[in-house]
C-alpha cells in the first residue's frame, strides 16, 4: 500500500500508435528493470529497442482478437489501471484476484483527425475510432491517486527523469498529467462527435413515441426548431480546437491571446501561410479575416478590399487586381495607413508596386506573381504577406456571451432578397443597367460593414462610408461627408448609389442622402413608416428598391 505522494515505476503499461520517441522511454526501462506490458506493434518496437516485454495477451491470458479491436479490454488491465493503492480494500483484492498493479500508462491514441483528413472512407475511418486506448487513458487520470499517466510524447524525458530517480511522480505530477489525459480524450471524443454528427443525422423515419414526445415536439415546433438543420445546429455543440500560437497579445497588450485550430480543418484563413514580415498580432487576424471573407462576396468578379479595424476603408471591382486596389484605396486613402488589404485575385506586380508607398499592416491574396512577392518582401519587410489558397468556408458562425455560446449560420448574401431581379420599385425610375451594376455592388458591399450601415458607391466602388453608428440618421451623415471630404473635397456622393442595411425607420435618414445628390437607394424595407420613406424618394425622384432582406452586421 502507498504510504507517500510519490509512487516509484515498478511496472508500466505502454500502447501507442505513434511510436516517435519511445527510444527514450526504452532507455530508462532498461536501466532501471522497469517491468513493461504492452500490445502489438508496440511491444515489438520495445523490444527492438532492448526492453524485456510482456504482451498483453499474456497478461490476460486472451489472444488480441477481432482485428485488434479488443486487445486490452478486460479486468486484468483495467483492474491494475483502477486500483487505488492507498485504499487497503484494494490492495487486498488485487492480491487474491492475483493482478498486479500499473504504476505508469503510456498511450496515445488512433489518428482518428489524420484519418478524416486524408479523405478515407467511412468504414477506414470507423476503424480509427480507439476504444481501449481512451478507456485507459480514462481509468488510470480517474486513477491519479495511483497512477501516472502520460498522452503526450513531450512528456517522455519527465518519465524518464522519474523512472531513474526511482521515486516517481509525486500526487500533484500525477494530477497534472491526469488533467492533460482528460483534455486529450475529450478532445479526441469531440473531434469524432464533429464528424458524426455532419455524417449520421436524425433519420425521418425517427418520430415521437409518447404523449410526453409529442407535447415536447410541438413546443419545440413553436419555438421555431422545427426549422433547424442538425448538422449546423446539433442538439449538442462539442467542438475542438488546438492551441496553434500564441500571440504577443490580445486586443490590447494587457490582454492574452492565442490562436487555435480545428483538427479536422486544414484549410481556410487560420492556416494561411506567412510569405514575409512579422508575425501576426490578434488585430491583425480579426481584421484580415473580415477582409479576406469581403473579397470573396464577389467571386468570381476580381474585388479588394482595405479594412481597418473590421470595417472597410474601400472596396471595389475591377478588370485587374490592381484596378480594383487603386479604386477601393481612393475611397478613403487617410484610413488605409495602417489597413489590410484583400484580393481575391493574383497579386501582380502592378498591384504591388501599388501597395508599396502605402503603410500597411497585412495583405492577403490567393497567390502572388513571383515579381510582385519579391518586390513585397525586399521593399515591404514589416508588411506581414499571406497566402491562403482556399476561398472561405465557414457554413456557422459562433460568438461567446457569459456563460455560453451563440451559433447562427454565416450571412452569404444568398437570401431571395439578394438577387436584384427580386427587388421591388418603389420609387422613381428603374434604374439603368449601369446604376443596377452599382446598386447590386453597393448591397453585397453593406454586409461586411458595422451597423447601423450606410454605403455609397460609384462604378462598383465604395466611395463613402457609414458604419457604426447607434442611429441611422448619423450613419448616412458619416457616408455623405466621408464621401465629400476624403479625396480632395471632391463631392462624390452627387450620382452615387446608396445601400442601407436595414430598412429606414424614419424618412429623415433617406432625405440626408438625397439631399446630398445621391441617384438610386437599396434597402429592406418593412419600416411602419415605409411609406414616408418611399414618399421622400418619390418628392425628389430618386430610384428606390426595397429587397425585404437585412444585412445587420455587429
Amino acid at each position: 500500500m502507498m504510504t507517500t505522494t510519490h509512487r516509484p515505476i515498478r511496472r508500466a503499461l505502454v500502447s501507442v500508435f505513434h511510436k516517435e520517441g519511445l527510444e527514450t522511454l526504452a532507455q530508462a526501462f532498461v536501466k532501471a528493470g522497469t517491468e513493461v506490458v504492452s500490445t502489438g506493434s508496440t511491444a515489438k518496437t520495445l523490444a527492438s529497442l532492448g526492453v524485456n516485454v510482456t504482451e498483453v495477451s499474456e497478461v490476460t491470458g486472451f489472444p488480441e482478437s477481432l482485428d485488434g479491436r479488443v486487445k486490452t479490454l478486460d479486468p486484468h488491465i483495467h483492474a491494475g489501471i483502477l486500483a487505488d493503492m492507498t485504499n487497503p480494500d484494494h490492495v487486498e483484492q488485487l492480491e487474491q484476484l492475483g493482478i498486479a498493479a500499473f504504476d505508469l500508462v503510456v498511450v496515445n491514441l488512433y489518428p482518428f483527425a489524420d484519418t478524416v483528413r486524408s479523405g478515407a472512407n467511412e468504414a477506414d475511418t470507423i476503424e480509427k475510432i480507439d476504444i481501449g486506448g481512451p478507456s485507459m487513458v480514462r481509468g488510470a487520470a480517474k486513477n491519479s491517486a495511483s497512477v501516472a499517466v502520460i498522452t503526450d510524447p513531450a512528456d517522455y524525458a519527465l518519465v524518464a527523469q522519474r523512472v531513474a530517480d526511482g521515486q516517481g511522480f509525486s500526487l500533484e505530477e500525477r494530477r497534472w498529467l491526469a488533467a492533460k489525459a482528460f483534455a486529450h480524450t475529450a478532445s479526441y471524443d469531440a473531434t469524432i462527435t464533429e464528424w458524426t454528427s455532419q455524417r449520421w443525422i436524425k433519420p425521418a423515419s425517427v418520430s415521437p413515441v409518447s404523449e410526453a414526445n409529442d407535447s415536447e415536439a410541438a413546443e419545440t415546433a413553436a419555438d421555431g426548431a422545427d426549422a433547424i438543420d442538425e448538422k449546423l445546429m446539433p442538439a449538442t455543440l462539442t467542438r475542438t480546437w488546438n492551441r496553434a500560437h500564441v500571440l504577443r497579445y490580445g486586443e490590447n497588450p494587457h490582454q492574452q491571446a492565442s490562436l487555435y485550430l480545428d483538427p479536422l480543418d486544414q484549410v481556410g484563413f487560420a492556416h494561411a501561410v506567412q510569405l514575409g514580415g512579422k508575425p501576426m498580432s490578434y488585430n491583425n487576424y480579426v481584421d484580415a479575416d473580415a477582409a479576406w471573407r469581403t473579397v470573396w462576396d464577389f467571386a468570381p468578379r476580381i474585388a479588394v478590399a482595405v479594412t481597418k479595424h473590421n470595417n472597410p476603408c474601400g472596396l471595389a471591382l475591377g478588370e485587374t487586381v490592381a484596378e480594383a486596389h487603386r479604386k477601393a484605396h481612393a475611397c478613403d486613402p487617410m484610413s488605409a495607413y495602417g489597413g489590410v488589404i484583400a484580393a481575391n485575385a493574383t497579386v501582380t506586380l502592378d498591384m504591388a508596386n501599388s501597395v508599396r508607398p502605402i503603410f500597411t499592416e497585412v495583405i492577403v491574396a490567393p497567390d502572388y506573381e513571383p515579381e510582385a512577392l519579391e518586390l513585397l518582401q525586399t521593399k515591404k519587410k514589416n508588411l506581414r504577406i499571406l497566402k491562403v489558397a482556399e476561398p472561405p468556408h465557414a457554413r456557422t458562425q459562433m460568438r461567446a456571451i457569459d456563460g455560453g455560446v451563440l451559433l447562427q449560420t454565416t450571412d452569404l448574401i444568398d437570401a431571395e432578397g439578394d438577387d436584384p431581379a427580386n427587388w421591388r420599385l418603389v420609387a422613381g425610375e428603374a434604374a439603368d443597367e449601369q446604376t443596377l451594376r452599382d446598386l447590386a455592388f453597393a448591397w453585397r458591399s453593406v454586409r461586411c460593414v458595422k451597423s447601423n450601415a450606410i454605403l455609397l458607391a460609384h462604378d462598383e466602388a465604395t466611395v463613402g462610408i457609414g458604419m457604426g453608428q447607434v442611429n441611422r440618421v448619423d450613419s448616412c451623415d458619416l457616408a455623405v461627408r466621408r464621401a465629400n471630404t476624403l479625396a480632395d473635397n471632391a463631392d462624390r456622393a452627387t450620382g452615387a448609389v446608396a445601400a442601407s442595411d436595414a430598412f429606414f425607420p424614419f424618412a429623415d435618414g433617406a432625405q440626408k442622402l438625397i439631399d446630398a445628390g445621391v441617384k438610386a437607394i437599396v434597402q429592406p424595407g418593412s419600416s411602419i413608416r415605409d411609406e414616408e420613406v418611399f414618399a421622400a424618394a418619390r418628392a425628389a425622384n430618386v430610384t428606390m428598391y426595397v429587397t425585404g432582406t437585412r444585412h445587420f452586421f455587429h
